[in-house]
């Protein structure tokens, strides 16, 4: 069984509007919501995932922000949009442009993926299509090595931060990423190793980062590197604490850039200079992180 957000709980709290709305853009990736089809009301979708319907009004607000609800109305539930045509000569939001990409990248027998980001948020959805195929024996890699860099518990983020700086270590703001970043990780892990039960060898490691990432780097068997600036706008976000004033980013939402090495003689410099400052930083600066 393929882990998602829907199964996990951070520290045993309710999700978050951007948790339920990730779980509602799995099932529209998977086809248990389909183009055209209504949502349920906003009343049996707090009921489902047991939180105020202010949550669920956040949740969908993300959706059609991504552009994935039509028809948005107080009359009635909102549709699934019809998904956009893929285009790879223009940049596609992580979300939409990642998935193909990692799909394509598991059709060699040794899939080595770089990650360098915030968290696991993006990977995690975009992940979902090559894993199936792996359970469903449509393709069958002999080996995958996954290396990814997150930032350290232990810095000081630019971002996501509160608008108000706490000057405490019980920022709600950095512990309510601190969790996004280890449940999803450790869903990330268990995605992965499962595939283990089909004679795949898994290795998956993380290691801390000493900064906060400007941009999210994706290196896919050093033969593509995928680039997105994260945007940083200031938010608002109810939890159990509260609600939460911050400088934070959506990052399924950053543009995506592709660089090839096949492409001709710049991207096959942008790939290789890349894959050179993912090593380096893997190989010096960065510590082990364990995921807790």
């Amino acid at each position: 069984m393929v882990v998602t957000q829907e199964n996990v709980a951070v520290n045993g709290s309710r999700l978050s509007p951007r948790e339920i709305a990730d779980v509602l853009r799995e099932r529209i990736r998977v086809g248990d919501l389909r183009a055209g089809d209504r949502l349920p009301t906003q009343a049996e979708l707090a009921d489902e995932f047991g939180v105020e319907r202010g949550t669920v009004r956040q949740a969908l607000r993300v959706l059609q922000d991504d552009g994935l609800l039509t028809n948005v109305s107080k009359g009635s539930p909102p549709r699934i949009a019809e998904p956009p045509a893929p285009d790879r000569g223009e940049p596609q939001p992580t979300m939409v442009g990642l998935a193909p990409r990692l799909t394509a990248a598991f059709g060699v027998p040794h899939v080595r993926i770089d990650a360098a980001c915030l968290t696991a948020e993006s990977l995690i959805p975009a992940l979902g299509e090559p894993l199936r195929l792996i359970h469903a024996g449509s393709i069958r890699p002999q080996k995958i090595d996954v290396r990814i860099l997150l930032p350290s518990r232990d810095i000081s983020l630019a971002f996501p931060v509160s608008v108000e700086d706490r000057g405490d270590d019980e920022d709600p703001v950095h512990q309510r990423w601190l969790s996004m970043r280890n449940a999803q990780g450790q869903v990330l892990s268990y995605n992965l190793r499962a595939l283990r039960s089909h004679g795949v060898d898994v290795n998956i490691t993380f290691r801390a980062l000493p900064f906060t990432p400007p941009v999210k780097l994706y290196l896919l068997n050093g033969q593509e590197a995928l680039i997105a600036y994260y945007m940083v706008a200031r938010t608002e976000e109810t939890t159990d604490a509260g609600t939460l004033d911050m400088y934070d980013v959506r990052g399924t939402e950053s543009l995506l850039f592709s660089f090839e090495k096949a492409a001709g003689q710049r991207d096959a410099a942008f790939v290789e200079e890349s894959q050179k400052w993912f090593d380096a930083l893997w190989e010096t600066i960065t510590t082990d992180l364990t995921l807790f």
